[in-house]
């Protein structure tokens, strides 16, 4: 299949649309489909897309514009891959959205989603390039420039999403990593010993795992790591490249320990249980966490919105990883993809993201970085009045004006000790607070660029421009409840990160639609009501 671009973003003289009555075309005229077919379908760029199509002559592939506006679709309108399917064949505002009024036929097949899904997907294996994640982000950069954002204020938050896969116990976890691959090797019609025959019988899974007291589970545990390691030895080499097989060296590796004379036996907590351990072989890749007093088995995702002077918002960039991902890497990695801007661009975050090391990135890139709420122990505040050199290593005055007598730095703990003679501290306005270590000649005071910064954020928040700031980040707070509510992120139809993270992508180019859509509908409005006026 051969990449051709679509050259039916123009409509033809016998276009249907032009045989629709005044009332319909009143209605069209104030729908979501003038929208999408005005300002968001002609900003979809087909070309990176290319490369997921055979340069040689052959059959043209489906419009890549029209099935990533079918994907937003899909997503907006909470329909299935039959559903936009048949909105498109049968609903005229999707024809119009996607500018497909002019086909004889329209041109997505019950195959089409999924086959771009799976191009995307071993791309972006092949490659490490998320052609969806670039698109998404672009076309959410010109609804953000329609709805005159600059992107020069942005707020962050973060949100758990479940794999949508059963929570197991660990004898359900070890019976279902034997019995797939027992039922592999029987659908191979090799041989096995008796005593494993069992597990491919189609009731064999209640009697074992629920059909048993309490105290019996122990013994069957027993019992099914016995059988693990008859089967894996039965095994050999031959099934290496199973994924069967290597989910189940994976769960005894990870569930087990082998004691000096050779039995196994279950780990107990303390000995390497991991957050990033096997949950269910349905999805291999969710891992485990507790945030907020809440357990969460899957992934988490990242969203920064750029916030405009009205208080309109769009999400301009995203991240989708696994659950055991921190904020503080996110926002790292959101600085590193912003680099360095030609005017300070304000983040909004809350404690989770902060760190030392982030607000050295981040002053590297003229990005200021507002904290709404700090973590850990509060600061002196008069260390915020400390001046320290650029990398933090020398103190060259303190709150009272004077230079040090000497200092010396720890690498270790990042913290300087530094010395003054002692009239001059005793004499100074900031003795009290300041509290050195008083001494026969010298006074003494262990401070560190750390905790400078951390006083500096403390004192900011006593004033009406965080006060402000706060306001603002407390709207990105709604996204999280959105994406689940409305667009059923925790539930979405998919296993394993890569999947998922496509899902997500198109969820979030619908969120930002629906944000577009209200933004356009305000605007009308409001020049509706001047006109009148």
């Amino acid at each position: 299949m051969s990449f051709v671009p679509n050259d039916y973003e123009q409509m033809s003289i016998t276009d249907p649309i032009y045989s629709f009555s005044e009332r319909q075309k009143r209605f069209l005229k104030n729908s979501w489909a003038i929208y999408f077919a005005e300002h968001v379908f002609p900003k979809i760029d087909e070309a990176p897309f290319a490369v997921l199509y055979s340069d040689k002559a052959s059959r043209p592939n489906t419009p890549v514009n029209v099935i990533l506006g079918a994907l937003l679709l899909k997503e907006y309108h909470g329909l299935s891959d039959d559903g936009i399917l048949n909105a498109l064949i049968f609903d005229p505002r999707f024809q119009v959205a996607l500018h497909t009024t002019s086909f004889q036929e329209q041109p997505l097949s019950d195959r089409s989603l999924g086959r771009f899904r799976e191009r995307c997907g071993q791309y972006l294996e092949e490659t490490g390039t998320d052609l969806l994640k670039e698109a998404i982000e672009s076309v959410s950069g010109e609804m953000a420039a329609m709805m005159k954002i600059d992107g020069s204020l942005r707020r962050m938050d973060s949100a758990m999403i479940s794999a949508n896969i059963k929570r197991m116990s660990r004898l359900e976890l070890l019976y279902t990593c034997v019995a797939n691959l027992v039922k592999e090797i029987r659908k191979q019609e090799k041989e096995l010993p008796e005593e494993l025959l069992h597990y491919a019988e189609p009731d064999d899974r209640n009697r074992v795992i629920y059909h048993n007291r309490s105290e019996d589970t122990v013994e069957r545990i027993k019992t099914v790591l016995r059988d693990a390691q008859t089967l894996k030895a039965c095994c050999g080499s031959d099934y290496d490249e199973s994924s069967n097989y290597i989910l189940l060296c994976r769960v005894l590796k990870e569930q087990t320990v082998t004691e000096e004379d050779g039995t196994v036996r279950l780990r107990e907590k303390g000995e390497g249980m991991t957050a990033d351990i096997l949950q269910n072989p349905a999805d291999p890749e969710a891992t485990f966490r507790e945030k907020a007093g809440k357990q969460n088995v899957g992934y988490t995702a990242n969203l920064t919105e750029s916030v405009g002077e009205e208080g309109a918002g769009i999400v301009t960039s995203y991240q989708f990883e696994q659950n055991t991902y921190s904020d503080s890497q996110f926002l790292k990695d959101e600085i590193t993809e912003m680099g360095e801007q030609e005017t300070t661009v304000t983040v909004i975050t809350d404690g989770a993201y902060a760190s030392s090391e982030n607000t050295d990135l981040a002053a590297q890139n003229n990005i200021s970085l507002v904290h709404t709420n700090l973590t850990g122990r509060d600061s002196a505040d008069i260390l915020a009045d400390f001046k320290f050199t650029e990398d933090g290593t020398k103190v060259i005055q303190c709150a009272g004006g004077y230079a040090p007598r000497s200092c010396s730095y720890s690498r270790k703990n990042g913290q300087c000790t530094v010395s003054f003679d002692r009239t001059v501290c005793e004499n100074c306005p900031y003795f009290e607070e300041c509290n050195p270590k008083v001494n026969k000649r010298t006074c003494r005071k262990t401070v560190s660029l750390t905790g400078k910064r951390r006083a500096e954020q403390q004192r900011f928040r006593s004033t009406d421009e965080f006060s402000r700031m706060t306001k603002i980040r407390n709207g990105v707070e709604s996204l999280p409840s959105i994406l689940r509510r409305k667009y059923h992120v925790d539930h979405i139809p998919a296993r394993g990160k890569r999947r998922k993270s496509f899902f997500f992508g198109c969820k979030v180019g619908a969120l930002n639609f629906q944000k577009f859509c209200s933004y356009q509908q305000r605007m009308e409005k409001s020049a509706l009501l001047s006109t009148e006026g």
